[in-house]
């Protein structure tokens, strides 16, 4: 049997790992953050949008990757949500990035409740660090298989490459 996916079985095994590591880190932001939305709920608190945005953005992010693993999707012809959804993970990575890099976790504070939370927040940063590269990565490479797929053919018979 002829595998007719781009970069042939490596390259089908290599696009699967990618959207199997989006799903979990997508998941994984998720819970990072929505623990601080549960807790502010709990609390009485109104929910932060920042929070939200990062959840939606994970939601986004894990439900693509779901549609993206049906066998009836090929997902480089998809690049452009890619890149959008790139976007979203620069603007999340943006947000807590200034907020949390360079925060102390050590330092406690019994106001505002600083502490573990923070690290978890420097910690969760990073995986949207991660989240960032791996959609840049998969959008690039969804461009690079879209346009190496649509070379010119000949007019008469569209049979062979010009």
């Amino acid at each position: 049997m002829a595998d007719n996916s781009p970069g042939g079985i490596a390259g089908l095994v290599l696009r699967f790992a990618l959207r199997l590591l989006q799903f979990v880190l997508a998941l994984t932001v998720c819970g990072l953050y929505g623990q601080d939305l549960r807790n502010a709920a709990a609390a009485g608190v109104y929910s932060d949008s920042k929070w939200i945005y990062a959840v939606v953005v994970g939601s986004i992010s894990a439900v693509t990757c779901v549609v993206y693993a049906l066998p009836i999707v090929t997902s480089h012809l998809f690049f452009a949500w890619d890149a959008l959804l790139w976007i979203l993970w620069v603007a999340v990575f943006g947000v807590f990035g200034k907020l949390y890099i360079h925060e102390d976790p050590e330092v406690v504070n019994p106001k505002d409740g600083h502490g573990p939370g923070v690290q978890r927040m420097k910690n969760a940063v990073w995986v949207d660090l991660v989240n960032m590269l791996l959609w840049f990565i998969t959008a690039v490479i969804g461009v690079v298989i879209f346009f190496l797929g649509r070379r010119a053919k000949t007019l008469h018979t569209g049979r062979s490459k010009v």
